[in-house]
């Protein structure tokens, strides 16, 4: 298997002016993190996964607060935005912010924005951490949903309210969370945040096409380059991910929106230690459970989205993957 460097991710300097509103000096978090003080004054600055949770956990003890992610994001104004997200608030409402978020946020943090939206029109949005076998810390999966929720606010000018909201963990001081978001919290599933479909169609006043086409070509340069350094499995799954739904998931269909050929996609794949058929397969796995645990939809609603023919195809696939029928395993989880 060949050995991919650590991926990077560009740290801008709006991280010192909100360091700096925060009451912190970024030497002293920098240094806290064990990173070069110059670290935020340098050109196209940049973090490994492992750096940048470091410089999170400094951040954290340097504030000492329990509210932490809720302070930070409070604290969020477009001086400390980058382009990846600043560009989102000049989405025409918050579902086209999601989507432009969930295509540009692994520029600047080591995770993707999975979405999923569903029949009655809510959107659910659920960070995914990058890298094998990567943690990242509970305040900065309450921060990432935290964030999520200060954009529809600040892009809409309204309070708007999350509608569902779930984290693998009880933060302290929870009750100040729920009330932060408006919403009560699930624990024990995956870091999620969902939002009403009246939310999500809501106008941003902060929308500006023109502002979107000035960002778009410098988002689109740095994307083709971090892809060009991306594991080949990390952009099959992220392919699959908007792929299924229409049913999409051939192998050749999938090489030729990478610009490979079918031979090139499965030896590359193979480099990784991976199957197509397989990297399919779980895929799929990880949304159905995603859907029976974090919504009501129907199981043959839950089938078109995950691309079978027929929900026999998917009864039958869910149980070769967990033992157990849809049904069983929702009422289990």
């Amino acid at each position: 298997m060949t050995a991919a460097p650590p991926k990077l991710f560009v740290i801008e300097a709006g991280w010192a002016t909100l360091m700096r509103d925060l009451g912190l000096r970024p030497a002293d978090v920098l240094r806290r993190a064990g990173l070069a003080e110059d670290l935020l004054s340098r050109p196209q600055a940049a973090l490994d996964t492992a750096g940048y949770f470091r410089l999170w956990l400094a951040l954290e003890a340097a504030l000492g607060d329990p509210l932490f992610p809720l302070r930070l994001v409070d604290a969020l104004s477009a001086e400390v935005f980058s382009p990846p997200l600043f560009a989102a608030l000049c989405s025409p409402d918050l579902a086209s912010a999601l989507r432009r978020l969930a295509q540009h946020k692994r520029l600047v943090v080591p995770m993707a924005l999975d979405l999923h939206s569903l029949a009655d029109g809510r959107w659910v949005a659920q960070p995914r951490w990058l890298g094998p076998g990567v943690t990242p810390p509970l305040s900065l999966m309450a921060g990432e949903l935290a964030f999520l929720l200060r954009l529809a606010r600040l892009g809409t000018r309204e309070p708007v309210r999350a509608m569902g909201l779930s984290l693998p963990e009880r933060p302290d001081r929870s009750a100040d969370f729920e009330d932060w978001f408006g919403c009560a919290l699930e624990v024990g599933g995956p870091p999620a945040i969902t939002f009403a479909a009246a939310d999500a169609e809501r106008p941003f006043l902060t929308a500006s096409d023109a502002m979107w086409r000035a960002f778009e070509p410098e988002l689109r340069r740095r994307l083709a380059e971090l892809d060009a350094s991306a594991l080949v499995g990390e952009r099959v799954r992220a392919l699959l991910l908007e792929a299924l739904p229409a049913g999409q998931v051939g192998i050749d269909a999938v090489a030729a929106r990478l610009a490979m050929s079918r031979r090139t996609l499965q030896r590359r794949l193979g480099d990784e230690g991976l199957n197509f058929q397989a990297l399919v397969a779980r895929t799929r796995e990880d949304l159905a459970r995603h859907y029976l645990e974090q919504t009501r939809l129907s199981h043959a609603e839950i089938s078109f989205l995950l691309g079978f023919e027929d929900p026999n195809s998917f009864f039958r696939a869910f149980q070769s993957w967990t033992g157990s029928t849809p049904e069983r395993w929702r009422q289990a989880n």
